[in-house]
């Protein structure tokens, strides 16, 4: 029988606890674990990123004195969608996974519907 995976300890203590709770409650194949890690990993930088827009603000001012937004806006947004993926793709939320994964979208230039 296969040793029950441990947190990464790079994880935050609340983001290790879901990341043990999650394994408890479902049985993940070894590639799963690896998205969960990634899951968890992006948490923690959205959550990063939101500590330092809550100190700092969305925006700085540049050296000619313009405004620009704070990189962590971005950090912030791309971590959120990878979170959201990669929990989408380990479907913990459903009680059957999807009999088949979801294809790619792709551009439809020809028509605006």
């Amino acid at each position: 029988m296969a040793e029950t995976p441990k947190a990464p300890a790079h994880l935050r203590a609340a983001t290790r606890k879901w990341f043990k709770t999650v394994l408890a409650d479902y049985d993940l194949d070894g590639h799963h674990v690896r998205l969960l890690t990634l899951a968890a990993e992006a948490w923690d930088q959205a959550q990063t990123a939101r500590e330092v827009l809550d100190r700092e603000g969305q925006t700085f001012i540049d050296r000619w004195g313009q405004p620009k937004e704070r990189p962590e806006c971005g950090i912030l947004q791309a971590a959120r969608i990878s979170f959201a993926r990669l929990i989408r793709e380990l479907a913990l939320d459903v009680a059957e996974p999807p009999e088949a994964p979801r294809p790619p979208r792709t551009p439809d230039y020809g028509s605006r519907r």
